[in-house]
C-alpha cells in the first residue's frame, strides 16, 4: 500500500472510531432520558433529572430533534423500562472495576459483563467488594469564561461545594470542574441555576480514592478490558482506579 492509501485507511479508521463513540454516547443519553422521563414525565421544567440529562445531551452535541424524539418515545407505552445496575469486579492486575449499566435484562447484562471481565483476565466480584475504594460526587463541568471563580466558590461552599478546580475537556476547551457529595447533587445544581449559570454536563461519577500504578504494558491490558465494557450495549459508564 502507497503512503496515501495508508493516509486513507489511517483517517477511514479514525473517522470510524469517532462516530462509534459519538452513537454510543447518543445511546447513553436515550437511556438517561427515558429513565429521567419515567420517574419524572416529560416537561424539563418541572423535572431537573431531565433538565441535567439535556444539558449532557448538548454537551456531547445530540441534535434537539434526537433529544426530543427520546422524549417522546420515553413517554409511549411501549418505552422500555430500564434499571441502573452497577457491578463491581477487577480487571487484570488488581485494578478495581464499577461498572453502571443501565438494562431491561439483568441477566443478559451480568452476563456481557463477566464474559468480557474474565476474557481479559479479570474476575465479577460481590456487590461491596470494590465501591469502597470510590467516592459517590456530582460533578458540574462549566465554561469558565466571564465567572470570577473566587466569588463563585464562596457561594457555592454554602451550597456543598466540595471541590473546584480547571480541567480541559475532550476537545481541548477549558473548563470549570466543579464536585460536591452526591447527597448535595440537588442544592448544588439548584444554587447554579440561580446564579444563571448552566453546566455543560452534569453528572454523577465515582471519584477513585486509592490509585493502582502500573507499567505501561499491564495498564494497556487493563485499558483494553475498560474499552471492551464501554463498547456493551447495557453499559453506561466504566470507572476504575488505574492511575
Amino acid at each position: 500500500m502507497d503512503t496515501m492509501g495508508r493516509i486513507f485507511e489511517v483517517r477511514k479508521h479514525t473517522m470510524f472510531a469517532r462516530w462509534n463513540r459519538m452513537a454510543k454516547q447518543f445511546a447513553r443519553i436515550a437511556k438517561d432520558i427515558t429513565m429521567a422521563v419515567k420517574s419524572g414525565g416529560p416537561d424539563p421544567s418541572s423535572n431537573p433529572a431531565l433538565r441535567r440529562v439535556i444539558q449532557n445531551a448538548r454537551a456531547v452535541n445530540m441534535p434537539k430533534d434526537k433529544v426530543e424524539a427520546a422524549i417522546k418515545r420515553a413517554s409511549g407505552r411501549d418505552a422500555a423500562n430500564y434499571h441502573e445496575v452497577v457491578y463491581e469486579g477487577y480487571a487484570p492486575h488488581g485494578v478495581a472495576l464499577l461498572v453502571e449499566t443501565a438494562t431491561d435484562n439483568p441477566t443478559r447484562t451480568v452476563a456481557g459483563v463477566r464474559n468480557i471481565i474474565t476474557k481479559g483476565g479479570g474476575n465479577l466480584a460481590t456487590s461491596g467488594s470494590v465501591s469502597f475504594l470510590f467516592k459517590k460526587m456530582g460533578v458540574f463541568r462549566l465554561n469558565p469564561q466571564g465567572i470570577d471563580q473566587d466569588d463563585l466558590e464562596l457561594y457555592l461552599i454554602d451550597h456543598g461545594l466540595e471541590e473546584m478546580g480547571e480541567s480541559t475537556g475532550e476537545k481541548g476547551e477549558p473548563q470549570l470542574v466543579i464536585r460536591c457529595a452526591f447527597s448535595d447533587f440537588g442544592k448544588l445544581q439548584v444554587a447554579l441555576e440561580a446564579r444563571g449559570l448552566t453546566p455543560l454536563s452534569a453528572e454523577h461519577e465515582y471519584i477513585c480514592t486509592v490509585p493502582t500504578e502500573l507499567p505501561e504494558d499491564q495498564a494497556t491490558e487493563v485499558l483494553t478490558v475498560i474499552d471492551k465494557l464501554e463498547q456493551d450495549d447495557d453499559v453506561q459508564k466504566v470507572f476504575h482506579t488505574l492511575a
